[in-house]
């Protein structure tokens, strides 16, 4: 039986801080890294309206030119820490640290192993980076657990009340010799849940992660799940969207209630070189006072904002313009981590 002070908390509850890693020129943004900066920075500033910031930077070099563009931007320096520590890529909702909380101020960083999405990246400086950040004294005093299984941020949901989401396709693929009972126990003894919800339709053509549960559904306060939904019939995601979206329907809260879904409307294709990107409205990220959504110069935009907003009362929404990293096939959510508040 796991240890029952432990939970991992909802995203919509106190931050201490989100933290990033800068974009630079020995990550996959070298060909487009003028273009990603700026959403970096729009970013980072309103990130720093409501709560700070850590960034990543690989050096010196780099943090120097970091906090010239963040000044230039309007970001709050005195809400930025910076740590300079080497690393692959930029995706810290799945390098990142999962961190438990246990109510009486105590913190475990649960460090899953990063494998680049099940090998289709290099990943080795990725999967240190928690490490590496605990030696620089990031986290405190908070306990470092180490678990070798592999599993991403972006690949789990948590309500804050023992309750997590995720997606069959996206652990089958990391896990092909386990089966759906075994990788449910290991989910709950890891992240000291109660129970686990499982998606079985939901993708987004351009998305490498096999179906990040972040790029698709959301839970969201009050017993309410946010999902990408595809009302276009010609779109062959719609058969696929539209069976994720009963499959949400028929979904029930602990207490045996269905949860209030809030659909997301769905941006028209989104192409680069003849490749689709993944335009999710649904990678969007709840800060302390506010949830800061994606914008991708769609006529959904504003849509989206609006129902995300709806379904996070009292936040301020804040739009963040998001086209320059689905080139990389991620979106905000992907780019962040938030920690919960009393960490850092």
């Amino acid at each position: 039986m796991t240890d029952p002070r432990w939970r991992l908390p909802a995203e919509w509850e106190p931050q201490a801080a989100v933290l990033i890693a800068w974009p630079h020129a020995g990550t996959d943004w070298t060909e487009r890294l003028a273009a990603v900066e700026t959403t970096y920075v729009a970013l980072a500033s309103a990130v720093t309206r409501f709560q700070p910031l850590i960034v990543v930077v690989a050096d010196a070099a780099l943090r120097a030119h970091v906090q010239a563009q963040l000044h230039g931007g309007g970001a709050d320096l005195s809400r930025v820490r910076f740590v300079e520590l080497p690393y692959d890529d930029t995706w810290l909702r799945d390098s990142g640290p999962i961190t438990l909380v246990d109510g009486a101020g105590g913190f475990r960083l649960t460090d899953f192993r990063f494998t680049g999405w099940g090998g289709k990246f290099s990943a080795a400086q990725d999967d240190a980076l928690i490490t590496g950040l605990v030696q620089a004294g990031v986290f405190g005093h908070a306990m470092h657990k180490r678990i070798d299984w592999a599993l991403e941020g972006g690949g789990i949901e948590s309500d804050g009340a023992g309750t997590v989401l995720t997606t069959w396709k996206c652990l089958h693929q990391r896990h092909p010799e386990q089966s759906r009972e075994s990788m449910d126990a290991i989910l709950r003894d890891g992240l000291h849940a109660d129970r686990v919800l499982w998606l079985d339709h939901g993708y987004l053509e351009g998305d490498d992660t096999d179906a990040h549960i972040d790029t698709l559904a959301r839970f969201a306060p009050g017993e309410r799940i946010v999902f990408q939904a595809c009302d276009d019939a010609a779109d062959h995601h719609h058969d696929e969207l539209q069976r994720m979206g009963q499959e949400l329907a028929a979904l029930r809260t602990a207490d045996g209630r269905p949860y209030r879904l809030h659909p997301l409307p769905w941006a028209k294709p989104i192409l680069d070189e003849g490749r689709r990107l993944a335009a999710s409205y649904a990678n969007y990220l709840i800060v302390n006072g506010a949830v800061l959504v994606p914008a991708y110069g769609d006529a959904a935009d504003a849509e989206a904002a609006r129902i995300i907003g709806s379904a996070h009362p009292g936040r301020e929404v804040v739009q963040v313009p998001c086209r320059p990293l689905i080139w990389q096939n991620g979106s905000l959510h992907c780019v962040t981590m938030q920690l919960p508040a009393g960490i850092a």
